[in-house]
């Protein structure tokens, strides 16, 4: 059995859920608070919703990986699942936002369908994983104080 590797944090942000929503919305923000998030551009027209096409870069241990997502699931303010459609790694992420006593919490989930260690080689997966996931504990605590200073 194949194990994806999953990469799921999640952090309270002293914010409406609607305020955070929309900042995430944005893709030129993401490089803001995502620390392996290099570049970030919505390639579609329109409002943000599924269909929607978002180009990026991300960095992951000094590796430099593009790809195009898609947003195949999308409810303002409370889900948005993007797909990737072109790159190395496969990959689907979800960010979701609950309103919680004190603001809202956000999760952050990455599923890889090829295994994050895939372009390192196969028993780098759980290294790969790990140093993601401190990364993605980093950035998500990096958005609650860019968000909650801004306020």
């Amino acid at each position: 059995m194949i194990t994806m590797p999953v990469v799921e944090q999640s952090v309270v942000i002293a914010r409406s859920a609607s305020d955070v929503w929309s900042f995430l919305v944005a893709a030129e923000n993401w490089p803001s608070w995502e620390a392996s998030n290099v570049e970030c551009e919505q390639i579609t027209d329109g409002e943000l919703g599924v269909g929607t096409r978002w180009r990026g870069v991300t960095r992951i241990l000094g590796k430099r990986f593009e790809w195009v997502t898609e947003f195949v699931e999308y409810e303002p303010a409370k889900v948005a699942t993007s797909k990737s459609v072109e790159g190395k790694i496969g990959f689907t992420a979800t960010t979701k936002l609950e309103e919680v006593d004190g603001g809202t919490l956000f999760t952050y989930r990455v599923d890889s369908e090829s295994g994050l260690g895939g372009v390192f080689g196969k028993l780098a997966d759980p290294i790969v994983t790990k140093a993601y996931s401190r990364t993605v504990r980093a950035s998500l605590d990096n958005l609650a104080d860019l968000l909650t200073t801004d306020s």
